[in-house]
């Protein structure tokens, strides 16, 4: 069995719909996470094990572009990564069910705990420079929904992200999108040969160990002395000091600050932010959204599971 589109993910800063203009290539690289789950780092490491060099030739943003964000046109996306002679790795936020599969790609999933990756979004937030891409949007035409009206308190709002969503298919996610239906869509074709999970936390923990089985994932061989200067520019500190090259989107402007997107990069920055009743509503929506298995695996990366295509 293989997945299939099912639902069209469109609101003011993505649309889905686009894929439909992409044509593979053999070995290309589609990488899919969850906003604010190590999507820049996976491409960063991507980055790195192809061109094999700490310094990339181009800003990360000029060469891997957010291919469903509707401030970059679709024709300048296209020609972008068409006009590339090195292996393709490509950015998306799409769920499995609103994307093309296809047996000659390599898809790489990269999880998070869910309460980091809404406490990461408030800071994302708060550096995005609204004006900036409602600007962009407009002078594309682009049709721009009203901004949500969401209340000061944090607890309310995660309490609205885990009971609300955004797609008629999803229950929690709102303003944005659904974290677990993100990584279910995933898990549930996890044994296609194709598909593989990467986890922030064990980035963390073992960022040398994670590349080398990167590269074993991609097939790359990399010469043993590259390793340090590979391994030390994937650190955090290293792209956050590198910032005008490694964020996202450098090149529409949107960010009030480059380093900032970089904020901590820590893990469990929620247990001193969420209220207990919060955290008892996450545990009732995790058990009830998705498998005990895999609501562990976004907790704890590989600590929580032995099977080897997640760790």
């Amino acid at each position: 069995m293989q997945p299939t589109i099912e639902h069209l993910y469109r609101n003011t800063f993505m649309d889905s719909s686009r894929w439909a203009q992409y044509r593979p290539r053999d070995g290309d690289i589609i990488i899919s996470t969850a906003y604010k789950a190590g999507t820049t780092w996976t491409q960063m490491l991507c980055g790195l094990l192809i061109f094999q060099t700490p310094r990339l030739p181009l800003p990360l943003a000029e060469i891997t572009p957010w291919f469903d964000l509707r401030a970059y046109p679709l024709d300048e996306i296209l020609a972008r990564y068409e006009a590339q002679t090195h292996r393709r790795f490509i950015k998306t936020h799409t769920p499995l069910d609103g994307l093309p599969y296809y047996d000659n790609v390599t898809y790489l999933i990269c999880g998070r705990d869910p309460r980091d990756i809404f406490i990461s979004m408030q800071h994302h937030k708060e550096n995005q420079n609204a004006k900036r891409v409602l600007e962009l949007l407009t002078q594309r035409g682009e049709t721009i929904l009203p901004s949500p009206d969401l209340p000061d308190d944090l607890n309310e709002r995660f309490q609205i992200w885990l009971t609300r969503g955004s797609f008629a298919w999803e229950q929690d996610g709102y303003p944005f999108w659904s974290v677990f239906h993100h990584a279910k869509t995933y898990w549930e074709y996890r044994q296609l040969a194709n598909l593989h999970f990467l986890h922030y936390a064990d980035l963390k923990a073992d960022l040398d160990g994670q590349m080398r089985r990167l590269a074993r994932i991609l097939e790359l061989e990399i010469d043993e002395a590259r390793w340090p200067g590979l391994v030390n520019a994937a650190t955090f500190a290293e792209m956050k000091r590198n910032a005008d090259r490694t964020a996202p989107d450098t090149d529409l402007a949107i960010w009030r600050d480059n380093a900032q997107f970089f904020h901590s990069g820590s893990n469990a920055q929620w247990r001193d932010a969420l209220s207990d009743e919060s955290v008892a509503l996450y545990k009732k929506v995790r058990n009830e959204r998705v498998s005990r298995e895999l609501g562990e695996w976004l907790e704890r990366g590989a600590l929580a599971t032995r099977d080897p295509k997640v760790c």
